[in-house]
């Protein structure tokens, strides 16, 4: 039965009437005709409130396309075929999508946003409403938005504001609403993996100067201050979303393209409107700080209680916020899980159901204001598997300066290659790759250039050029090459002609010895290694050209990427069931 036939027309559900297009492939709203229609439009009505009977609901009324549970109309033995839909004569069949691949991209894609979720966080399904988008600038903290055709960064955010009822009475009521969980999403280039990679929220870090936009539509430069815990890159002092970007650029390196925030609210709507989430304990848990209390075993917890889960900290692992980090993860995984089991989600209209549930609670950037928006990224992310989504913390180590440990400070002896290898897209499971012919190609022939005898260091001759790096880093990198490398025939040429993105070395055929030993030395890529000709030092003397580009990371510090995770950094991945401890 189509909505309009229900009744009354304040019965109608909007879910009912999103209908599969069999012409597209996309699901469309579709509303059945019904009286005649005034040439005037009249203002528009929200979907769900009532009117008069038989009236049209939101728009003008298009006809009904045939689809999920709405049957096509009898035609008499005999009859004429009936005539295409108007606007549709003259074209070409447009060949049908599979309707169980178009369900699992829509299903795909609204899995991929509960990665919002966190304590004090929410899940972001696509909204099918523009007008309950809340979006805020990101006052050019961000790239300026995702693209499909490169690796997606996205900041997840889970403030501690008490907004919303019973919320008050958790915690500190009359929080301003600081980062209280964030989570930095990667998306690889070729969707094949993903790391959700959680930034503890005592983590000491510099909070960069952050320009934010008032209210009437000018400029105002929050100070940023040193040495101070990660949670207040939002909330304290006015700063907003974009600053905590701006904090995790500075940290990380990495630039996020996007970023959304969410409350205490859409933990507890989300998970009571999928039915419950599934979740394990190792052992009984009685917290009175989160006011969970459940047993050893399988639970399945939604509203309030699964709030108290993700928020509980003091009753696993060692008691802190690392340990709750553990158990939001293991939490997100589960609803993951659950709603790609849940085989009500291949039908659009539950899906909207569940958006209407959820994204009240949710604020975006600029750049994802609209519904369009919303989907394309979640098509984007949906086609990832979970299995190959990666859930890790940021290394850390207690705070040396304290001796009532309460804080913590970067583990600089793994935390750098996470972030690089985050940086240059290395996945932290392991992923079959899409075969590439001609890439393959280029691959092999780059890494034969490293292959062959390799001189001594203090036969190299090089000359360097900063082409995009720090101001200084030629200098810094020729002392680095002559004090602890040998390579005393090197000389600093000054500032390139142009920018350069990566580093490059470029040398002769019978420099290729020379060439091989200085990309050992310094972990250069095939790739990088120029095969044309010398040029003359200051000596007169046949030199190779080394190039330090915007990827140049500092003096003696290698360009080789990380291919796994460093021995001792937490993760895990979504397909996994874990038991909190």
């Amino acid at each position: 039965m189509d909505a309009q036939g229900r009744g009354r027309a304040g019965e109608i559900d909007p879910a009912d009437q999103w209908v599969l297009n069999p012409h597209t492939g996309e699901y469309e709203l579709r509303l059945t005709p019904s009286a005649p229609q005034s040439g005037v439009p009249g203002p528009r009505r929200s979907m769900s409130s009532p009117s008069r009977a038989g009236a049209p609901v939101g728009r003008t009324t298009t006809p009904v396309v045939p689809g999920r549970d709405v049957p096509p109309p009898r035609r008499r033995r005999g009859a004429p075929p009936e005539q295409p839909l108007p606007g549709r004569r003259g074209r070409r069949p447009v060949k049908k999508k599979s309707t169980a691949k178009k369900a699992l991209l829509w299903t795909g894609g609204t899995m991929a946003f509960v990665l919002v979720a966190a304590a004090g966080g929410g899940y972001l399904y696509i909204r099918h409403l523009n007008g309950n988008i809340t979006s805020v600038s990101d006052d050019g903290a961000s790239t300026g938005g995702f693209q499909s055709d490169k690796a997606i960064n996205i900041l997840l955010i889970g403030t501690d504001k008490r907004t919303g009822k019973g919320n008050g009475s958790y915690g500190d009521k009359d929080s301003v609403g600081h980062a209280d969980t964030t989570i930095l999403l990667h998306v690889s280039k070729d969707r094949t993996n993903a790391t959700a990679l959680s930034i503890p929220r005592d983590l000491i870090v510099n909070v960069p100067d952050c320009p934010t936009t008032q209210e009437d539509g000018t400029t105002k430069v929050i100070p940023g201050t040193d040495n101070v815990r990660f949670n207040t890159s939002l909330g304290q002092d006015e700063r907003t979303p974009s600053c905590t970007v701006r904090t995790v650029t500075e940290l990380t390196g990495i630039q996020a393209d996007n970023f959304m925030v969410a409350d205490f609210n859409a933990v507890k709507t989300l998970t009571t409107a999928v039915g419950g989430v599934e979740v394990c304990l190792a052992k009984d848990i009685d917290d009175e700080d989160s006011k969970l209390k459940l047993s050893k075993g399988t639970h399945t917890i939604s509203g309030e209680q699964a709030l108290a889960f993700v928020r509980t900290r003091h009753s696993v692992g060692f008691g802190g916020d690392l340990s709750r980090i553990g158990l939001q993860q293991q939490f997100l995984s589960a609803l993951m899980r659950k709603l790609k089991s849940n085989d009500t989600l291949t039908n659009p209209a539950k899906m909207l159901k569940l958006a209407e549930a959820g994204t009240k609670a949710l604020t975006v950037d600029s750049q994802l204001d609209s519904i369009g928006k919303l989907k394309d990224l979640g098509l984007e992310l949906g086609k990832l598997n979970v299995k190959n989504l990666t859930f890790a913390t940021v290394p850390v180590v207690d705070n040396p300066a304290e001796k009532v440990k309460a804080t913590v400070v970067l583990n600089d002896a793994t935390a750098p290659t996470v972030f690089d290898m985050i940086k240059n897209d290395v996945s932290f499971t392991e992923v079959k790759k899409k075969a590439n012919a001609s890439k393959s190609a280029e691959a092999a022939e780059a890494a034969a250039r490293l292959k062959g005898t390799k001189s001594a260091a203090s036969e190299v001759r090089v000359r360097i050029l900063n082409g995009g790096a720090v101001a200084g880093s030629a200098q810094a990198e020729l002392e680095y090459l002559q004090n602890e490398e040998g390579v005393l025939k090197s000389e600093n040429a000054g500032n390139a002609d142009a920018a350069l993105a990566k580093t490059t070395l470029e040398y002769s055929p019978d420099q290729a010895d020379q060439a091989r030993r200085l990309a050992a030395i310094m972990g250069l890529s095939g790739s990088a290694l120029k095969p044309g000709k010398s040029v003359t030092n200051s000596q007169g003397l046949p030199t190779m050209t080394l190039t330090l580009g915007k990827d140049f990371k500092g003096a003696g510090v290698s360009f080789t990427t990380a291919t796994k995770a460093p021995e001792g950094v937490q993760q895990s991945t979504a397909d996994k069931v874990e038991c909190a401890k």
